[in-house]
């Protein structure tokens, strides 16, 4: 590489990580790792590979933290403001090039088999199921309005009313498919952003002076609770048929899928009380609890929330998580099969960010490049990784 353009490759690098590059610029920066994939080796003047990948790296985790800090109007989650989806996505390109400039070798270099590739991306959907039974599916794109609620397709908000003064609850479902994300806004304020396969049960307005009260019946969802004080001491609990969450008013991530054997709660920021069958656990912000239903014991630990909650936020970060992990995750958001030719690969770690919007094509070359997997063929909605 001429010594030239090693100086204006190195003012690039560091212009993405100041926040100071253009979008022209950032755009010459990706083609240039996808197009000089043969240079025998990294230029020393760069510092290690390693270093460049991990400033990049903390640079969307930097503009993920600060841009989900500011508030946006309630309909619009985060993930969908035009900001975001330059500059994440385009430090995100930047660092899959970067990877597969690196790794560049033969093996890397063997061609994916696709055949008949129908993996589409995630996107917003859901079903609401009324209190009379009514199916109401949600789509992005197409308005839901009725006396008490409306959904922009993106976002279903009930309208903040006074609270039920009656002994009658009425509750509905909103149920997400795999393939699909939803955003709901309660009638208190709180809201809930539901992740793939996830069903969430809870009243259309809440009763004045009882607990506020809805269920995680399972899957995934990210609770902004609005506070106790806002609702003359009313509590809020999440339930689930094998757990209680008690919150005053906080963030906290609950996962709770049918097919895992743990279920995990993370608290962001306040503080909530998680009771097991009696046992109550009190967590504290940047930390986790972890309830195995197969051993029937809870442990908790000290965590970087970024991790478990950055799905909502328009990206899958992962910290030396096994393939088998990161591909059922993969599996529910884009609506496919994942079948391992060689299950040794499952127990492999892999450390990155993975965008929400990119196509499947896309994610698999980050995970192959990384030299996590030699090859993988994608036929109908069915990935073998080899």
């Amino acid at each position: 590489m001429r010594k030239k353009n090693k100086k204006f490759l190195l003012l690039l690098i560091n212009k993405l990580v100041d926040g100071s590059i253009t979008k022209q610029e950032r755009d010459g920066l990706f083609r240039f790792f996808i197009n000089n994939q043969k240079i025998d080796s990294w230029p020393k003047e760069f510092s290690s590979a390693e270093a460049i990948e991990r400033k990049i790296f903390n640079k969307i985790k930097l503009e993920l933290n600060e841009k989900s800090h500011k508030k946006t109007h309630k309909t619009i989650p985060f993930f969908k403001k035009k900001l975001f989806k330059y500059g994440v996505a385009a430090s995100f390109l930047i660092l899959v090039a970067l990877t597969f400039f690196v790794n560049s070798n033969d093996k890397l270099n063997e061609q994916p088999i696709i055949v008949n590739n129908n993996i589409k991306i995630g996107t917003d959907k859901a079903t609401l199921t009324l209190e009379n039974g009514t199916v109401i599916p949600l789509e992005k794109g197409q308005k839901y309005i009725s006396s008490n609620l409306e959904s922009t397709g993106e976002a279903l908000v009930y309208k903040s009313t006074n609270t039920n003064n009656t002994s009658e609850v009425l509750y509905n479902y909103l149920t997400i498919p795999r393939g699909g994300q939803f955003h709901v806004i309660l009638s208190d304020g709180t809201e809930v952003w539901l992740n793939s396969e996830t069903q969430l049960k809870y009243p259309v307005a809440f009763v004045e002076g009882e607990t506020r009260k809805v269920e995680l019946v399972y899957g995934e969802a990210y609770f902004e609770v609005s506070p106790s004080t806002e609702h003359h001491g009313m509590r809020f609990k999440v339930n689930h048929k094998e757990q209680d969450i008690e919150v005053l008013g906080t963030g906290f991530n609950v996962k709770a899928y049918k097919d895992e054997t743990n279920i995990v709660t993370t608290l962001v920021h306040g503080k909530v009380n998680v009771n097991r069958r009696g046992s109550l656990y009190v967590l504290k912000p940047n930390q986790q609890s972890i309830l195995n239903l197969t051993t029937n014991k809870i442990t908790l630990n000290e965590i970087d929330v970024y991790y478990e909650t950055s799905w909502r936020s328009g990206v899958f970060a992962f910290k030396e998580k096994s393939l088998a992990e990161i591909m059922k995750v993969m599996s529910r958001w884009y609506d496919m099969d994942v079948v391992f030719k060689d299950k040794s690969l499952e127990k492999k770690n892999f450390r990155g960010v993975l965008g929400k919007e990119q196509n499947i094509e896309e994610i698999m070359l980050a995970i192959k490049n990384s030299s996590s997997i030699k090859n993988y063929e994608i036929n109908n909605k069915t990935i073998i990784i080899k």
